[in-house]
This record gives structure tokens, sequence and C-alpha cells, in this order.
């Protein structure tokens, strides 16, 4: 599908993703019809280089738009959906820029025949994953995606330090479910994978040791992060806007002054989602002055969706907090995936630079 026609399509799916959302997220069940629909529409390679037969989304400087308008758009489907398609463009994004030929045409080949890639690169408390005589063994968790996924970058500690590698999720990895765990983002099917004597052939291994934590792409790749909120943040302005109109509060002054807020809390993340999308993918700055600004609008989103669902609340009420309001959902998933890590330190560190600048 050409890449002017996607935003369109998808935004088309999005009615039937915000239908399906609530049984999901009742059931932690995957979202399977929806990612079924993102590979028909070609969505799921369209991070892909343009030598691969993507359209560079969120990999090339050209498919920044794309990639944005995907996220947000998913985002108002589906925080969770927005969650498990950001991970896949971030394995993507990280296979592209340190892999081999080889591995890159691998990966995108596997994309193409379908395939959804994870990223789990967090270790469980007092675990972490090792390498050793070409088998790894540990966990790792949370995983979302976790059984569903068809492949994972893993970070794995290695004689060498820490690497990179691409796993198949087969049977020689045990899904731990954690149903129950998370109050919000409970389609995402967060889980513990525990390899036990997993085979991992050399070519698996990606990059060299460290290269995950490597600036700019550890800290600007947060970016996409934020555009998915930005859409979950979309879609609660406008339940909220519904839910007034229909109780004929539109008139008044009380509401109008919540949901004139919440529309201002609305166009800042905007704003903040676009600048830093630029600044992350085709600018030409210091790498530090990268990392900074995406840090500072990570801040900026969060204190947004904050605000927002504070108004949403108070201008809905108990109503807010009741199933099957879709608002109650979008209240949850919010709250959940926007615990993004160290969010004190990356303010910090972004203010520290402006100081040194």
């Amino acid at each position: 599908m050409p890449p002017d026609t996607i935003p369109a399509a998808l935004a088309r799916l999005v009615p039937a993703m915000q239908a399906r959302a609530a049984a999901l997220d009742a059931e932690e069940a995957f979202p399977e019809q929806d990612f079924q629909a993102l590979h028909e529409l070609g969505v799921l390679k369209a991070p892909l280089p343009t030598s691969q037969g993507g359209q560079g989304a969120g990999t090339e400087p050209g498919g920044m738009d794309l990639i944005l308008r995907i996220l947000t758009t998913l985002g108002q489907g589906n925080l969770a959906v927005g969650r498990l398609f950001e991970a896949h463009v971030n394995a993507l994004k990280l296979i592209t820029a340190y892999g081999t030929p080889a591995q890159v045409g691998h990966a995108a080949a596997e994309v193409r025949d379908g395939h959804l890639f994870g990223l789990w690169v967090t270790d469980p408390p007092g675990q972490t994953l090792q390498l050793s005589d070409g088998s790894l063994n540990g966990s790792k968790g949370p995983c979302s995606g976790a059984g569903h996924v068809a492949r994972a970058l893993v970070t794995v500690d290695t004689a060498a330090g820490s690497r990179m590698a691409v796993v198949a999720v087969d049977r020689s990895i045990f899904i731990e479910p954690k149903r129950g765990a998370l109050q919000g983002m409970r389609a995402a099917v967060n889980g513990v994978a525990h390899f036990r004597g997993t085979p991992l052939p050399e070519d698996a291994l990606i990059g060299g040791p460290g290269d995950y934590l490597r600036e700019p792409l550890l800290s600007t790749g947060a970016w996409r992060t934020i555009a998915v909120t930005l859409g979950g943040l979309d879609a609660l302005v406008w339940a909220t806007r519904d839910q007034l109109a229909r109780r004929g509060h539109q008139a008044a002054p009380l509401q109008q002054d919540r949901f004139g807020r919440m529309l201002i809390a609305q166009e800042t993340a905007r704003l903040w989602t676009a600048a830093a999308a630029e600044r992350a993918e085709a600018s030409k700055a210091p790498v530090a002055d990268q990392v900074a600004y995406v840090n500072l609008a990570r801040i900026a989103v969060e204190t947004a969706c904050l605000d927002a669902m504070r108004l949403a609340q108070r201008a809905l009420g108990l109503t807010a907090f009741l199933r099957p309001n879709p608002v109650e959902r979008l209240l949850r998933d919010l709250a959940v995936y926007l615990r993004q890590p160290a969010p004190d330190s990356v303010l910090t560190e972004a203010a520290y630079h402006a100081f040194s600048a």
C-alpha cells in the first residue's frame, strides 16, 4: 500500500479497534484481529527500510511523518496495540542500525511474512539472561506480547558484555503469563519469558557490546512512545466530549472550562510530540541536544496527559470509573503507559544540559 494511503486506511480501522478494546482488556487477550489487519494493510512492513520493501517508517528520516501518524492512530484505537507495534518498530530500528546487511535482510523477510517483533530488554528482579556455550539461560520480563510475538530482540549478558540478539519465540522458551498483574494495558499481554538452554546461533547476535545503551537511539526512541500516548490522549479527549454532549452539558460553563483545558493539554502534547519526532529522526543537531529535547518532550506529554485525565474525571464524575464506560479503560491504560522509566532522571538531565549548553 502506498505510504500516503496507510494513515487513511488505519483511520478507518479505529472504530473497530475501539469496539474490540473492552473485550480484549477484560479477557487480557492479544489483539489478533488488529494485527492481522495491520499485516494485510502493509503496516507491519512499513518500518522496513525502503531497500527492503518498506516505507522507512521509523527507520529512515523520510519515513518520519508516516510513523508519527501510524503510532498516533494506533494509540487512538487501542493503546495496547500501539504499545506492541511501537516495540516492533523499535526492534527493527535497532536491527537496521546495528545489524549486518544479512541480518537486516533476514529480519525484513520475516516481517514481510507477517511476523511481529517484540523488544524484551527488562530483567526480572535478581535475574538476567545469559549466553554460555551457544545457549541462553535466564529470564526476561515483563515482556509485552509474551507468547504471541514471533521474534524478540533481547539483551543478553555475554563474556564480552551486554549484547543484543534476535530469538525465535518457540517451545524452547517458557512463557509465564502474568494475568491480572497490571491495572491497565492488559491487551499487551505481559508475561515473563524463561530461557532454558535455548540455542542461539552466532549470527543471531546484533551489533557489539553495549550497543543497546548507545545514544542517541537509546533515548531519542522515546518519541515513538509519546506518539502512541498522544493517540490515547486524543481518544480520551473525544470520548469525554461525546459523553458531555450526550448529557447536554456542552453549554455548562464549568464543563466548557474543563474541556477547554483538556484541548489545551491535547494540543500541547501534539506540538511537543511533533517537535520531538523532528529532532530525533531528521535533525542534524548534536546528540546531546537531541536527547535532552526528547527527554523534555517525555515529561511535557506526561504532564499534559495527567492534566487531561484529572479533568476528564472531574467532568464525568463517578461514571469515569465505571465499566463498561470506555473512559474508565482509557484512564487505566494511560496511567500504566505513562509509567516509563526514570522520569525524574530524564528531566533533571535535560535541565542540566540546558545549563551547560
